[in-house]
């Protein structure tokens, strides 16, 4: 939520009250209760009680509700600890961190890339750079004070560290299916932890999702505040699955295998059969050695820790050192390897994944054709 200080009115006895409401909207936009209090013009002076009327109380708690849903969870605690290193960072130099300040931020920045921004001396990637830069930019623009990254004490520093850091992206190892079958042959098959871990391997490979989708699911729709989907089940057909994501919502499509051991759709049902789950969080912790499904979901962290155990439980890349190995896999490596094993038309992989363009299903193609098209020889040569 994005409240410029020029949107707020000249305060008269009525007007005090609708500005006190911004100040408190804005800082319930602040991402962690970990963040400093620092106070700006826009907000209430911490401590202080904000002079809100009772009859719009529910209209910000309602407002509250809004702006946690702007981003994810992992999102929010990402700018918080952004802010909290930078926060960190100005006060060991001396440094305001309120006016946001681009020259103070280009320094930030600078010191992100050569390593000298904490005491570890670890230089920060291009990637994180841009990720922090975002960050600040967010917390700043919650506080009613914006911060313009193009100005030139920041873009032209960032236009310098990505020409000289910048390194190719390091992508993930695609589970092709022989990979995931091997990866299955792993997981008990008489305990409801190693039916539930069947059922999202297999749910995660087939529909190609994200760490965050297959835990995010629920088994039909609304029955959570913070489910991000729900499933449907077709007879005989396959299973449709609802998923709100980063651009909206969207539908995926996931037909059942060739074979029982090897179906998506009849592992989710034997999960949810033997689980004993028919309303809520479809994949949920197993407690007391195995014997308890318990109420609440897992959290997507399981997910990648799930592919890398049974990644090299099974021998996937044994070409590798065990350190090597356990770099190569995480959650995208069940998204990239759908794009790179399902023989059909592009734009149906595409579909899948969610992507809005076909250049971006390409990078998840490990095993594309990259010479399929061969403008030397169109050209005579």
């Amino acid at each position: 939520m994005r409240i410029e200080e020029s949107d707020i009115p000249a305060p008269s006895n009525a007007e005090d009250d609708l500005s006190d409401l911004i100040g408190v909207v804005m800082e319930m936009g602040q991402p962690s209760a970990e963040l400093e209090n620092i106070p700006s013009p826009a907000l209430p002076v911490a401590g202080e009680p904000a002079r809100l009327p009772g009859h719009l109380e529910d209209l910000a708690a309602r407002a509250r509700t809004y702006v946690e849903a702007a981003s994810s969870a992992n999102t929010r605690r990402a700018y918080a600890s952004d802010w909290k290193h930078f926060s960190s960072w100005c006060r060991r130099q001396g440094l305001a961190v309120l006016p946001p300040d681009p020259q103070v931020v280009g320094l930030y920045v600078t010191a992100c890339a050569s390593g000298t921004a904490t005491a570890d001396k670890k230089a920060n990637a291009v990637a994180t750079i841009e990720r922090r830069l975002s960050s600040l930019c967010w917390n700043y623009a919650q506080r009613g004070q914006p911060l313009d990254r193009r100005d030139r004490h920041i873009a032209t520093v960032l236009a310098g560290i990505r020409n000289t850091h910048a390194a190719p992206p390091r992508q993930k190892e695609a589970i092709l299916p022989e990979d995931l079958i091997a990866m299955l042959e792993t997981l008990p098959r008489a305990t409801l932890r190693g039916l539930r871990d069947r059922a999202m391997l297999l749910l995660g490979f087939a529909g190609a999702l994200r760490r965050s989708e297959i835990v995010g699911l629920d088994v039909g729709r609304d029955q959570t505040e913070d489910g991000r989907g729900w499933i449907e089940v077709f007879p005989g057909k396959g299973l449709l699955i609802t998923l709100r994501g980063k651009t909206g919502w969207r539908e995926v499509e996931i037909g059942r295998g060739s074979a029982d051991a090897t179906c998506p759709v009849a592992a989710l049902e034997t999960w949810l059969k033997f689980a004993r789950i028919a309303h809520g969080p479809l994949f949920r912790r197993v407690t007391g050695r195995g014997r308890t499904v318990g109420a609440h979901r897992l959290n997507d962290q399981e997910v990648a820790r799930l592919i890398k155990k049974t990644a090299l439980a099974a021998g996937v890349r044994g070409d590798l050192t065990e350190g090597e190995r356990a770099q190569k896999f995480a959650g995208h490596s069940l998204r990239a390897g759908l794009a790179s094993s399902a023989e059909v038309d592009e734009r149906y992989v595409q579909k899948q994944l969610g992507h809005a363009s076909a250049e971006m299903t390409r990078k998840y193609q490990r095993r594309r054709d990259r010479f399929r098209v061969n403008l030397t020889k169109a050209s005579g040569l």
